[in-house]
Formats: structure tokens, sequence, C-alpha cells
């Protein structure tokens, strides 16, 4: 919005990194456009598959958790202010338990926090402004932004629609969303998704070791993102620990939002093994204790209670379904547009279709399918330009919205 002339201005100068940002963030930026949408069709019944948020209920056994623990702050003995920040000792036991069993992770190399996104720009302030990074593209959104908001940017470059100084490593169809790492020059910081929002190609165990010998070779450090492991349902590696060598190259960052619903409630997790160190032999985890002690009180401890219900044998089962749930529209979505003719990628390991409009804007479709069907998509140049010409549909709804959704798209197409 523009700014009134004659209103007073500080004389704080604005931050010029926050100048160089492309209009909103990606989502923001979508509800936008559904509001307005709204406005002109007040009776329109929308269903919204764009934003990838969790809808179904979160399991009993673990809300049951969290009121226990919620209540018990309630009584003197049940009481407690400030917990530790990296997290308490018992949730990053169970973590470690649960998903790092045999790969050399321990209790102290996890860092509790208030979600993977909150955790990808404490990493940020921790590499600092004078860091290269190289992204997948496309990918979300987050690892671009924050790094445009740290100063490791130059100015967007409308025609190729990328920032100068980050490395866009191109993922498609004709490469297996893989990127050729023989065409990507060294960078100090490697984002990387696996299963991937948006295109949910999760990298096999060979590219992943490609991944870690390109870091090893380049002294580079991985941050891989792998909050949709639970989702994968072939033998793909769920975490990049399981890579020999990973552990000098590599932290990974997850969440309990995809699996248990907790895109509310809040709470992930950060691994910096001992092993990982920067250029001076300084290691990488000290450094992000000290962010962490200086940005952050620790996730909540109600939160917590709900994450150490979440690996209980109980808790698990319940994930397990949810993520189930979840598997299955993507099913119908995939078998939708499959029957229309439509190229269709991701879903197998993950609650994302990739849909392909080849020569077709992203916006426009998207555009097309709200104004047509009442139905809101993301579009895929929203994670880079890697992904215009394809739309990202989420499995995230409730069943009969997901068939709901499948027949109107059959009427449009």
């Amino acid at each position: 919005m523009a700014a009134d002339p004659a209103a007073y201005k500080t004389n704080v100068p604005r931050n010029a990194n926050m100048a160089k940002l492309q209009a909103g963030y990606l989502f923001p930026e979508i509800a936008r456009r559904r509001a307005t949408h709204l406005l002109k069709y007040p009776d329109a019944k929308i269903i919204s598959l764009g934003i990838g948020d969790t809808t179904e209920p979160i399991p009993n056994v673990i809300t049951n958790a969290m009121a226990e623990r919620a209540h018990a702050l309630s009584t003197i003995d049940g009481y407690s202010g400030y917990g530790a920040e990296q997290g308490e000792k018992k949730v990053r036991a169970a973590i470690a338990a649960t998903y790092y069993a045999d790969l050399g992770i321990e209790d102290s190399d996890i860092f509790v926090s208030d979600g993977a996104k909150c955790d990808i720009s404490r990493l940020q302030v921790l590499f600092g402004s004078n860091v290269t990074i190289a992204v997948q593209d496309p990918s979300y959104p987050a690892y671009v932004d924050s790094s445009v908001i740290m100063g490791q940017t130059d100015l967007y470059e409308q025609d190729v629609q990328k920032y100068g100084n980050i490395e866009y490593m191109r993922c498609s169809p004709e490469n297996g969303f893989f990127p050729d790492l023989s065409t990507v020059p060294r960078t100090d910081i490697i984002f990387f998704c696996s299963p991937n929002n948006p295109t949910g190609a999760a990298a096999s165990r060979d590219q992943l070791n490609k991944l870690v010998k390109f870091a090893k070779d380049n002294g580079s450090i991985i941050v891989y993102d792998s909050a949709y492991a639970m989702y994968i349902s072939d033998d793909s590696p769920k975490s990049i620990f399981e890579i020999p060598g990973a552990k000098e190259v590599a932290i990974e960052t997850a969440s309990f939002s995809k699996y248990a619903g907790f895109t509310g409630v809040r709470l992930g997790w950060t691994v910096i093994p001992k092993e990982l160190l920067f250029s001076d032999g300084h290691p990488v985890a000290k450094d992000f204790n000290r962010i962490v002690c200086t940005c952050f009180n620790g996730a909540s401890n109600i939160a917590q209670a709900g994450g150490l219900a979440c690996l209980s044998p109980e808790g698990l089962k319940a994930m397990h379904d949810v993520v189930g749930f979840y598997k299955e529209n993507t099913k119908i979505i995939v078998d939708t547009f499959t029957s229309l003719g439509f190229n269709v990628y991701g879903a197998k390991n993950a609650p994302y279709v990739w849909v392909h409009f080849p020569g077709r804007n992203s916006w426009d479709v998207f555009a097309e399918i709200l104004e047509k069907a009442n139905v809101v998509t993301t579009p895929g140049s929203g994670f880079g330009p890697g992904g215009e010409g394809f739309v990202r549909v989420s499995a995230f709804g409730h069943r009969e919205n997901i068939i709901e959704a499948a027949r109107r798209f059959k009427q449009l197409y």
C-alpha cells in the first residue's frame, strides 16, 4: 500500500533486504485471492486444497496427554515454568529412539522446537548473511525468502524469476526431480527437502549418496527437511543420516505438523550431529545452541507432552492411521487427474499431487480452477521458476471434500 505523503515518518531506514522480497509470502497471497473470490461469489462453496494444512482431528491419545499436562499446571506438583531451550530430556530421547535408532544420533544432538519452519529461520540466523545457498527448484518458499531477509542474495531478476546469488537446482520430470549435481556450482548451504514440497518426489538412497558426496567434496552443509518422511511408502530413506558420512555434512529438520495434525499445536525438531564442524573446527551444534538460547525459550510444555504421546506405541499407530487417511485422499486426486489425461507426479511418498499443465501459466490455471470449480490449489511458480506450468494439489482435506473436488475437476476438464 502507498504511504500517505502527509504522515509522520521516523528517521529509521527500512531494511533493504525486506524491500527485495517479491510481493507477499505465497500462502497469504493465495488466501487474499480466495477472499476476493468470496466477495465476488459470496455463496461459493470453496474447497481448499491449497496451503498444506491438515484437516483431520488430532487422535485422542495425543490430546489427552496435552490436556493432562495443561491441568497439571494448575497444581503445586504439576506446575513448571521455563523449560530447557533444547527441549525436555524425555522428548529428545523419544525422538532419537523412534526416528534415529541405529543411526548414531544421540538425544543431545536433537533440538526440540515450535516447528521446522521456525527452525529454518533460526538456522539462517546461525549461518549469517555471508553464506551462499542452493535450493531445489521448485521448493518450499521459506528457504529462499529467509535467505533474502538475511541479506544472502542479490536483487530479484524479473526475466528469469530468480534472486541473484542463489543457486536454483532444477528438479523436473526430465531429471526424475533430482538435480544434475555435475552442473551445480559450489555453495556453502544446500537446502534439500525429501519428500519434496511441492513436487512430492522422494530422493532414492543412490541419489542421497550422491548428494552427501557432493556436499563432502565441496565442504558444504546440507539442511535436510524431512517434514514428510512418514509419508514414504517405498524404500527411499526417511532420514539423511541413513547415508554414510552424512553426520559430517548435514543438519535435519522435521516436524509433527503433517503426522499428528500439529500445524496449530507447533512442535518440531532439528538434528545437528556433533561431527558437523565449521571450517575453523567449531561445532555447528554449539553455535545453534547459542542461537536457540538467545531467540527461543523452548517449545511449549503442553505441546511437548503431546509430542511424547505421539511417540508412544499407541500414538505412533494413530499417526500412521492419519497419514494413511491422507494417502488415500492422494490416490483419489491422482486417479482423477490421470483419468483426465494429465501427467501427474509426486503423491506416492507425499501428501501432494504435482499436476502438469504444459505451456500454461500456473497462476492462470490457479485462477481458472478457483473461478470455475471453486477449488483453491497452489500455483507451481510460487515455488520457483521450475514450478511454472504446474499446480500443486494438497491431499489434506475431509474425504467428502476430496471426492467433491474430484467431481468438480472432472466437470471442468
